[in-house]
C-alpha cells in the first residue's frame, strides 16, 4: 500500500537537504511505494532558486509546492535568525492549511498520512489535526541538542536564578552556561520547545552508535513523550550539481599527498568579521600547512549568509596584502560554491574547520574526517562541546579577551590536527564512528530499521 506523507520544512538549505535525503532513503527502503509532498515556506527577498533546483532533481514520486512569499519587513535589522525562522512557519501556516486541503481533495493520491516537520515547525500540529494528519518531528540537530530542547521548559525550574554553572542533562556531557544553545533567562522558546511532547513521533538526523547515552536517556526519561527514531546519518552522497570553481578544486587537491590538506569552511550561511578574516588569514599562512578555503565576504553577523547575501562583495579583496601571493602553493581559496560532500571525501584532505553546522559534522564523519572546531551560532557551540568532550574527534578554538579567535590559536590547532600525534589520535577514532554510521544505514542496520519501523506506523 502506498505511503503519503507531507514534509513542512523551515527556510534555509541546511534544513532542507537533510529532509531530502530523507525522502530518497524513504524511496529505496519502501520500493518506491512511498509518495512525498514538500511544502515549502519562502520570505520575500530570500532566494528560492537553490532550493527549487534541488527539488526539481528529485524522483517523480516527490513533488513540492512552494506557498507564496511571507512579510518580515516588520522585523527589526538585528531581529534573531530563530525569530526570522519561526515567523517565516507561522506566516505561512494559513497557505499550508489551503495546501493540505487540496491534497485532501486530490482524488489521484492517498491523503496525508503524516506531516513531518522540522524542529520550527510545532505550530502546524493544530493544522495536521483539522486533518486527521499524524505529526511528526525531524531533528535536524544532535541528539545532545534534543535532549536539551526537550529540558528548556524546566530551566526555570531547575536554575530559577538563570544558568551559571555547567549543566549536565541526561546521556549529555556537561555544557558551560555560555555554550547553551538558548542564553540564560532567555527562554522565548519556551512555547515551541513544549510542543515537542505532541509529536506522535520525533525522527532524528543521527544514530544510536554515535549518541547512545542520548538516545537511552530520551527513550527511559518521562520528559520525552513521543516515540524516537535515529534515522541518520543522513547526509550527500555525492553533490547535486558541479561548477567550474567545484571541478577545480578537486584537481588541486589531486596534487596534494594524502591527508596533507585543511578543508576551511563555515557553511551556507557563516560568516566572520573583517577583523577575525584578517586572524583566520594570517594563521592559516602561519601554520605551513596546506589548505582549501570557501571564503565569504565579511560581516559583523555571524548569521548574514543564512537567508542570502545580497549583492556580495569580492571576498578577495578584504584578504590581507599579499595573502594570496604568499600562499599561492599551498593553499587554495574559493569564492564561490564548493562540492563539499567531494571535498571531505578526498584522501588528500587530513582536517576540517567548521562552524560545527550539524549537516557539516556528519558529513565530516561519514568521511572520517577529524574537525576544528569553531561554532558562529544556534546550537553550534553544544556541537561543538559533544565533538570535543563528548566524541574527542575535534579540537575547538579558544577565543581570546578582545573576542577573536588570535592568528597564533589557528596556527596551533592547525599544526596539532594536520601534522600532530592528537591528530593522529582523532582520526583513529573518527575512523571508527565512520565504520559505525555505515553500519547503522546497512540492510540490518540500526538506522535502516528505525526508518522501517516509522514507515510501518504511516501505512496504518
Amino acid at each position: 500500500m502506498e505511503v503519503h506523507i507531507a514534509i513542512f520544512p523551515s527556510p534555509g538549505m541546511g534544513h532542507l537537504i537533510p529532509l531530502t535525503e530523507l525522502a530518497h532513503r524513504l524511496l529505496r527502503l519502501l520500493h518506491g511505494q512511498v509518495f512525498i509532498t514538500f511544502i515549502i515556506p519562502t520570505a520575500v527577498g530570500a532566494p528560492i532558486k537553490p532550493q527549487n533546483d534541488i527539488l526539481n532533481d528529485m524522483p517523480e514520486n516527490v513533488a513540492s509546492v512552494f506557498l507564496p512569499p511571507v512579510d518580515l519587513n516588520d522585523l527589526p535589522p538585528d531581529a534573531s535568525l530563530g525569530a526570522r525562522i519561526s515567523l517565516t512557519l507561522t506566516r505561512s501556516l494559513p497557505a499550508l492549511r489551503e495546501t493540505l486541503a487540496e491534497l485532501t481533495h486530490d482524488s489521484t493520491r492517498k491523503l496525508p498520512s503524516a506531516l513531518v516537520v522540522d524542529i520550527f515547525g510545532p505550530h502546524s500540529f493544530e493544522i495536521a489535526k483539522e486533518f486527521d494528519i499524524s505529526s511528526y518531528i525531524f531533528s535536524t540537530v544532535s541528539a545532545m541538542t534534543l535532549v536539551s530542547i526537550f529540558h528548556v521548559p524546566l530551566l526555570n525550574e531547575m536554575f530559577p536564578g538563570g544558568l551559571s554553572e555547567p549543566v549536565t542533562f541526561p546521556g549529555c556531557v556537561a555544557v558551560q552556561p555560555t555554550d547553551f544553545f538558548v542564553r540564560a533567562r532567555d527562554y522565548d522558546q519556551v512555547g515551541l520547545f513544549k510542543m515537542f511532547n505532541l509529536a506522535k513521533g520525533i525522527l532524528v538526523n543521527s544514530y544510536v552508535e554515535l549518541e547512545p547515552a542520548a538516545f537511552k536517556a530520551m527513550e527511559e526519561g518521562e520528559w520525552c513523550k513521543p516515540d524516537i527514531f535515529p534515522v541518520g546519518p543522513l547526509t550527500r552522497t555525492s553533490s547535486d550539481q558541479q561548477t567550474n570553481d567545484g571541478f577545480e578544486c578537486l584537481k588541486w587537491l589531486d596534487k596534494h599527498p594524502v591527508g596533507s590538506v585543511l578543508f576551511v569552511s563555515f557553511g551556507s550561511g557563516g560568516r566572520l568579521s573583517q577583523k577575525q578574516l584578517d586572524e583566520l588569514a594570517f594563521g592559516l599562512e602561519r601554520s605551513g600547512q596546506n589548505f582549501l578555503w570557501a571564503i565569504k565576504s565579511p560581516s559583523e553577523k555571524l548569521d548574514a549568509s543564512y537567508f542570502g547575501a545580497k549583492g556580495d562583495p569580492d571576498p578577495y579583496s578584504f584578504l590581507p596584502n599579499g595573502f594570496l601571493d604568499r600562499v599561492k602553493d599551498r593553499g587554495l581559496v574559493v569564492s564561490s560554491w564548493v562540492p563539499q560532500v567531494e571535498i571531505l571525501g578526498h584522501n588528500s584532505i587530513g582536517g576540517f574547520l567548521t562552524h560545527c553546522g550539524w549537516n557539516s559534522i556528519l558529513e565530516s564523519i561519514a568521511n572520517g574526517v577529524p574537525m576544528i572546531g569553531w561554532p558562529l551560532y544556534a546550537e553550534q557551540q553544544m556541537n561543538a562541546v559533544n565533538l570535543t568532550d563528548g566524541l574527542g574527534v575535534a579540537y575547538r578554538v579558544k577565543v581570546g579577551e578582545n573576542g577573536l579567535v588570535g592568528r597564533d590559536e589557528i596556527e596551533k590547532c592547525v599544526r596539532s590536527l594536520i601534522e600532530g600525534e592528537d591528530g593522529r589520535k582523532m582520526r583513529t577514532k573518527i575512523a571508527k564512528l565512520k565504520e559505525s554510521g555505515a553500519m547503522a544505514l546497512s540492510q540490518d542496520g540500526s538506522s535502516t530499521r528505525a526508518v522501517l519501523h516509522v514507515a510501518k506506523n504511516w501505512a496504518v
